[in-house]
């Protein structure tokens, strides 16, 4: 289940916020509503997949090896972009606040692929010190993508449902 584009986990969660961000970048320079429609729902089913495969696969494998608070703040941050995610998949582009969201999700990323990908103690950086096979590691999140992947196209992934933070009805 190997790929040669990806060289591990890291390699493989990098390359889909480097996508993210591209997609971010069209959103911003999209012109009506459909169009602006269609790429914010890529972006949430992008989104959605990367937080599983982070959440189900890849922060769990560093539990106990990396910073307790490292790994706390990622799953408030998902949780965060999760709720954004949810409004837009929900509400279209002529709706008020729809494009107001879609720029703070954008932000909300930034934020958190900084946080993941700082050079000397970002979360990565944490992660690529430890004794993690981040090759087998890899191979378990392709294999778990590439499932979401089939289900997405089958019929679509349920609500992306916050697990750190809780949330109180209005």
């Amino acid at each position: 289940m190997a790929d040669k584009d990806y060289t591990d986990a890291i390699a493989l969660l990098k390359a889909d916020h480097r996508e993210v961000e591209a997609l971010f970048e069209q959103f911003e320079s999209a012109k009506g509503g459909k169009r602006k429609e269609d790429i914010a729902r890529k972006i949430c089913l992008e989104l959605k997949i990367h937080t599983m495969i982070e959440e189900e696969i890849f922060y769990p494998a560093f539990r106990g090896r990396i910073e307790d608070d490292t790994l706390d703040e990622a799953y408030v941050e998902h949780d965060g972009a999760k709720v954004l995610v949810n409004d837009i998949e929900a509400g279209s582009a002529d709706e008020d606040f729809y494009d107001a969201k879609v720029k703070v999700l954008s932000e909300e990323i930034k934020h958190h692929v900084h946080e993941e990908e700082a050079q000397k103690e970002g979360m990565f950086a944490q992660c690529r010190k430890t004794d993690v096979d981040l090759v087998a590691l890899r191979d378990q999140m392709l294999a778990r993508k590439q499932e979401l992947m089939a289900q997405a196209k089958a019929g679509g992934l349920p609500a992306a449902k916050p697990a750190a933070v809780r949330l109180i009805p209005a």
